[in-house]
Protein backbone atom coordinates (compact mmCIF):
# COMPACT_ATOMS: atom_id res chain seq x y z
CA UNK A 1 0.00 0.00 0.00
CA UNK A 2 1.26 3.34 -0.93
CA UNK A 3 2.07 5.91 1.83
CA UNK A 4 0.00 8.62 0.34
CA UNK A 5 -3.33 6.61 0.52
CA UNK A 6 -3.06 7.19 4.01
CA UNK A 7 -1.31 10.54 4.24
CA UNK A 8 -0.81 12.94 0.92
CA UNK A 9 2.06 14.93 1.01
CA UNK A 10 1.69 18.80 1.70
CA UNK A 11 1.64 21.02 -1.40
CA UNK A 12 3.80 24.60 -1.20
CA UNK A 13 1.13 26.07 1.09
CA UNK A 14 0.32 23.43 3.45
CA UNK A 15 4.16 23.16 4.21
CA UNK A 16 4.10 27.11 4.63
CA UNK A 17 1.51 26.30 6.98
CA UNK A 18 3.46 23.71 8.84
CA UNK A 19 6.66 25.55 9.37
CA UNK A 20 4.76 28.61 10.74
CA UNK A 21 2.31 26.29 13.45
CA UNK A 22 5.70 24.70 14.41
CA UNK A 23 7.38 28.89 14.68
CA UNK A 24 4.00 29.57 17.01
CA UNK A 25 3.88 27.22 18.77
CA UNK A 26 7.86 26.77 19.79
CA UNK A 27 7.27 30.60 20.47
CA UNK A 28 4.58 30.42 22.83
CA UNK A 29 6.29 27.27 24.85
CA UNK A 30 9.17 29.10 25.44
CA UNK A 31 6.82 32.13 26.46
CA UNK A 32 5.04 29.88 28.88
CA UNK A 33 8.23 28.78 30.15
CA UNK A 34 9.78 31.94 30.31
CA UNK A 35 6.50 33.67 32.37
CA UNK A 36 6.97 30.25 34.72
CA UNK A 37 10.83 31.44 35.60
CA UNK A 38 10.19 35.02 36.03
CA UNK A 39 7.41 33.82 38.48
CA UNK A 40 9.41 31.09 40.47
CA UNK A 41 12.12 33.71 40.33
CA UNK A 42 9.83 36.66 42.11
CA UNK A 43 8.60 34.86 44.67
CA UNK A 44 12.37 33.12 45.65
CA UNK A 45 11.99 29.51 44.43
CA UNK A 46 15.01 29.66 42.58
CA UNK A 47 17.41 30.54 45.24
CA UNK A 48 20.07 28.13 45.22
CA UNK A 49 19.61 27.18 49.04
CA UNK A 50 16.23 25.79 48.05
CA UNK A 51 18.11 23.63 45.72
CA UNK A 52 20.75 22.26 47.47
CA UNK A 53 19.46 18.73 47.94
CA UNK A 54 19.53 18.41 44.75
CA UNK A 55 23.31 18.14 44.71
CA UNK A 56 23.53 17.04 48.19
CA UNK A 57 25.43 13.99 48.77
CA UNK A 58 23.34 12.94 51.67
CA UNK A 59 20.05 13.56 49.86
CA UNK A 60 20.95 11.08 47.52
CA UNK A 61 22.31 8.42 49.92
CA UNK A 62 19.51 8.41 52.68
CA UNK A 63 15.98 9.69 50.54
CA UNK A 64 16.86 9.85 46.13
CA UNK A 65 18.87 6.52 45.61
CA UNK A 66 17.21 4.29 48.47
CA UNK A 67 13.76 5.48 47.03
CA UNK A 68 14.41 5.12 43.37
CA UNK A 69 15.86 1.65 44.37
CA UNK A 70 12.29 0.52 46.42
CA UNK A 71 10.66 1.92 43.29
CA UNK A 72 12.68 -0.11 40.87
CA UNK A 73 12.02 -3.03 43.04
CA UNK A 74 8.93 -3.45 43.12
CA UNK A 75 8.21 -1.87 39.29
CA UNK A 76 10.30 -4.98 38.21
CA UNK A 77 8.54 -7.58 40.73
CA UNK A 78 5.36 -6.57 38.97
CA UNK A 79 6.92 -6.25 35.72
CA UNK A 80 7.53 -10.02 35.76
CA UNK A 81 4.26 -10.85 37.45
CA UNK A 82 2.13 -8.70 35.10
CA UNK A 83 3.58 -10.51 32.22
CA UNK A 84 3.11 -13.99 33.36
CA UNK A 85 -0.29 -13.13 34.91
CA UNK A 86 -1.10 -11.50 31.17
CA UNK A 87 -0.16 -14.58 29.02
CA UNK A 88 -1.62 -16.96 31.13
CA UNK A 89 -5.23 -15.43 31.38
CA UNK A 90 -5.08 -13.99 27.57
CA UNK A 91 -4.39 -17.03 26.72
CA UNK A 92 -7.03 -18.59 28.98
CA UNK A 93 -9.41 -15.91 27.25
CA UNK A 94 -8.33 -18.24 23.89
CA UNK A 95 -9.18 -21.82 25.51
CA UNK A 96 -11.55 -24.01 23.24
CA UNK A 97 -12.90 -25.23 26.80
CA UNK A 98 -16.01 -22.56 27.97
CA UNK A 99 -15.53 -22.58 31.70
CA UNK A 100 -11.61 -21.60 30.88
CA UNK A 101 -12.58 -18.71 29.06
CA UNK A 102 -15.38 -17.79 31.28
CA UNK A 103 -13.56 -17.47 34.31
CA UNK A 104 -10.38 -15.99 32.98
CA UNK A 105 -12.99 -13.40 31.09
CA UNK A 106 -14.29 -12.68 34.92
CA UNK A 107 -11.11 -12.67 36.19
CA UNK A 108 -9.76 -9.90 33.48
CA UNK A 109 -12.65 -7.86 33.15
CA UNK A 110 -12.97 -7.56 36.93
CA UNK A 111 -9.48 -6.28 37.64
CA UNK A 112 -9.60 -4.21 34.66
CA UNK A 113 -12.59 -2.44 36.24
CA UNK A 114 -11.38 -2.02 39.55
CA UNK A 115 -8.94 1.33 40.05
CA UNK A 116 -5.31 0.28 41.19
CA UNK A 117 -5.55 2.89 44.28
CA UNK A 118 -8.23 0.77 45.07
CA UNK A 119 -6.77 -2.69 45.21
CA UNK A 120 -3.59 -1.21 46.85
CA UNK A 121 -5.95 0.43 49.79
CA UNK A 122 -7.89 -2.94 50.29
CA UNK A 123 -5.02 -5.65 49.79
CA UNK A 124 -2.35 -3.19 52.28
CA UNK A 125 -5.90 -3.59 54.71
CA UNK A 126 -5.62 -7.13 54.35
CA UNK A 127 -2.04 -8.16 54.16
CA UNK A 128 -1.38 -6.01 57.61
CA UNK A 129 -5.13 -6.61 58.91
CA UNK A 130 -6.23 -10.14 58.01
CA UNK A 131 -2.94 -11.45 57.49
CA UNK A 132 -1.12 -9.87 60.08
CA UNK A 133 2.57 -11.23 61.09
CA UNK A 134 2.37 -13.38 57.51
CA UNK A 135 3.35 -10.81 55.22
CA UNK A 136 6.53 -8.93 56.83
CA UNK A 137 5.75 -5.96 54.72
CA UNK A 138 2.31 -5.38 53.79
CA UNK A 139 2.65 -2.39 52.17
CA UNK A 140 5.20 -3.43 49.37
CA UNK A 141 3.14 -6.23 49.15
CA UNK A 142 0.20 -4.82 48.35
CA UNK A 143 1.83 -2.06 45.58
CA UNK A 144 3.34 -5.46 44.19
CA UNK A 145 0.01 -7.36 44.33
CA UNK A 146 -2.13 -4.65 42.76
CA UNK A 147 0.12 -3.72 40.15
CA UNK A 148 0.37 -7.20 38.89
CA UNK A 149 -3.30 -7.82 38.85
CA UNK A 150 -4.26 -4.85 37.09
CA UNK A 151 -1.51 -4.72 34.53
CA UNK A 152 -1.62 -8.24 34.31
CA UNK A 153 -5.76 -8.10 32.96
CA UNK A 154 -4.11 -5.30 30.57
CA UNK A 155 -1.60 -7.30 28.97
CA UNK A 156 -4.06 -10.30 29.09
CA UNK A 157 -6.64 -8.44 26.61
CA UNK A 158 -3.17 -7.35 24.73
CA UNK A 159 -2.63 -10.94 24.08
CA UNK A 160 -5.86 -12.14 22.88
CA UNK A 161 -6.36 -9.43 20.86
CA UNK A 162 -3.13 -9.71 19.38
CA UNK A 163 -3.81 -13.25 19.02
CA UNK A 164 -7.60 -12.41 17.29
CA UNK A 165 -6.41 -9.99 15.08
CA UNK A 166 -4.04 -12.94 13.57
CA UNK A 167 -4.73 -13.80 9.88
CA UNK A 168 -7.01 -16.76 10.05
CA UNK A 169 -4.86 -18.85 8.37
CA UNK A 170 -2.43 -19.17 10.98
CA UNK A 171 -4.43 -21.54 13.15
CA UNK A 172 -6.24 -22.86 9.98
CA UNK A 173 -2.92 -24.40 8.72
CA UNK A 174 -2.19 -25.74 12.37
CA UNK A 175 -5.35 -27.63 12.56
CA UNK A 176 -5.36 -28.86 9.12
CA UNK A 177 -1.88 -30.52 10.06
CA UNK A 178 -3.37 -32.14 12.98
CA UNK A 179 -2.45 -29.71 15.53
CA UNK A 180 -4.88 -29.33 18.74
CA UNK A 181 -6.43 -25.98 19.43
CA UNK A 182 -3.93 -25.49 22.24
CA UNK A 183 -1.17 -26.67 20.42
CA UNK A 184 -1.74 -23.72 17.56
CA UNK A 185 -1.96 -21.17 19.66
CA UNK A 186 1.40 -21.97 21.94
CA UNK A 187 3.28 -23.21 18.99
CA UNK A 188 2.17 -20.14 15.91
CA UNK A 189 0.03 -17.50 17.46
CA UNK A 190 1.18 -16.90 20.27
CA UNK A 191 4.44 -16.50 19.64
CA UNK A 192 3.79 -13.64 16.28
CA UNK A 193 1.16 -12.31 18.72
CA UNK A 194 3.91 -11.63 21.11
CA UNK A 195 6.38 -9.64 18.69
CA UNK A 196 3.36 -7.84 17.15
CA UNK A 197 1.94 -6.77 20.71
CA UNK A 198 5.42 -5.48 21.99
CA UNK A 199 5.19 -2.00 22.25
CA UNK A 200 2.20 -1.99 23.64
CA UNK A 201 3.31 -4.44 26.13
CA UNK A 202 6.11 -2.04 27.11
CA UNK A 203 4.00 0.66 27.22
CA UNK A 204 1.71 -0.65 30.14
CA UNK A 205 5.60 -1.57 31.69
CA UNK A 206 5.62 2.01 31.66
CA UNK A 207 2.32 2.33 33.72
CA UNK A 208 3.66 0.25 36.32
CA UNK A 209 6.84 2.44 36.94
CA UNK A 210 4.77 5.26 36.95
CA UNK A 211 1.58 3.80 38.88
CA UNK A 212 3.87 2.31 41.67
CA UNK A 213 4.46 5.89 42.76
CA UNK A 214 0.76 5.49 44.75
CA UNK A 215 2.44 3.33 46.86
CA UNK A 216 3.11 5.67 48.97
CA UNK A 217 -0.30 6.44 49.84
CA UNK A 218 -0.48 3.79 51.96
CA UNK A 219 2.76 3.60 53.34
CA UNK A 220 5.57 2.24 50.94
CA UNK A 221 8.46 4.02 51.25
CA UNK A 222 9.30 4.54 47.42
CA UNK A 223 10.80 7.66 45.62
CA UNK A 224 8.22 10.05 45.91
CA UNK A 225 7.70 8.97 49.59
CA UNK A 226 11.60 9.56 50.02
CA UNK A 227 11.17 12.89 48.78
CA UNK A 228 8.14 14.32 50.46
CA UNK A 229 10.03 13.21 53.63
CA UNK A 230 13.12 14.87 52.32
CA UNK A 231 10.91 18.24 51.47
CA UNK A 232 9.38 18.38 54.85
CA UNK A 233 12.56 18.96 56.46
CA UNK A 234 14.16 21.40 53.76
CA UNK A 235 10.75 23.39 53.28
CA UNK A 236 11.65 22.72 49.46
CA UNK A 237 8.82 20.64 48.15
CA UNK A 238 8.73 22.36 44.47
CA UNK A 239 12.69 21.42 44.22
CA UNK A 240 12.33 18.12 45.72
CA UNK A 241 9.53 16.70 43.53
CA UNK A 242 11.42 18.55 40.21
CA UNK A 243 14.40 15.87 40.71
CA UNK A 244 12.09 13.30 41.15
CA UNK A 245 10.55 13.93 38.32
CA UNK A 246 13.93 14.16 36.86
CA UNK A 247 14.03 10.49 37.29
CA UNK A 248 11.30 9.23 36.52
CA UNK A 249 11.47 11.10 33.16
CA UNK A 250 15.34 9.69 32.85
CA UNK A 251 14.39 6.07 33.53
CA UNK A 252 11.04 5.54 31.45
CA UNK A 253 13.17 7.30 28.70
CA UNK A 254 15.61 4.59 29.39
CA UNK A 255 12.85 2.17 29.62
CA UNK A 256 11.20 3.21 26.09
CA UNK A 257 14.98 3.00 24.46
CA UNK A 258 15.10 -0.30 25.80
CA UNK A 259 11.62 -1.35 24.50
CA UNK A 260 12.47 0.22 20.93
CA UNK A 261 15.80 -1.52 20.65
CA UNK A 262 14.34 -4.73 21.46
CA UNK A 263 11.29 -4.35 18.90
CA UNK A 264 13.41 -3.67 15.98
CA UNK A 265 16.16 -6.72 16.63
CA UNK A 266 13.02 -9.19 16.98
CA UNK A 267 11.20 -7.67 14.14
CA UNK A 268 14.76 -7.63 12.00
CA UNK A 269 15.41 -11.39 13.29
CA UNK A 270 11.98 -12.54 12.45
CA UNK A 271 11.66 -10.79 9.21
CA UNK A 272 12.70 -13.14 5.79
CA UNK A 273 13.80 -16.13 8.43
CA UNK A 274 12.46 -19.23 8.42
CA UNK A 275 12.57 -21.68 11.50
CA UNK A 276 10.79 -24.16 12.37
CA UNK A 277 8.01 -24.12 14.87
CA UNK A 278 8.19 -26.08 18.23
CA UNK A 279 6.74 -28.86 18.27
CA UNK A 280 5.16 -29.18 14.68
CA UNK A 281 7.95 -31.34 12.98
CA UNK A 282 10.55 -31.05 10.01
CA UNK A 283 7.69 -30.45 7.29
CA UNK A 284 6.28 -27.39 8.80
CA UNK A 285 7.74 -23.84 9.16
CA UNK A 286 6.51 -20.45 9.96
CA UNK A 287 7.83 -17.66 7.14
CA UNK A 288 7.39 -14.52 7.84
CA UNK A 289 4.81 -15.24 10.64
CA UNK A 290 2.38 -18.09 7.99
CA UNK A 291 2.43 -21.66 9.05
CA UNK A 292 3.10 -23.17 6.09
CA UNK A 293 3.65 -27.00 4.94
CA UNK A 294 6.61 -27.28 3.16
Amino acid sequence: MSASVLFDEPGPRGRRLMVGGNIVGGIFVVGVAAWALIILAQRGQLDAGLWRTATDARAWEFYYLPGLRNTLQAAAVATVGAVLFGVLFGMGRLSHLRAVRWISSVVVEFFRAVPVLLMMVFLNVFFGVVLRGLVPDSAYAAVVVALVLYNGAVIAELVRSGVVNLPRGQSEAGLSLGLTQGQTLRSIQLPQALIAMLPAVISQLVVVLKDSALGQLIGYTDLLRSAQVLASGGGNPLQTLFVVAVLFILVNMGLSWVAHRLSRRLSSRTAGRTEAGPGIGPSIAVTRGVAAEV
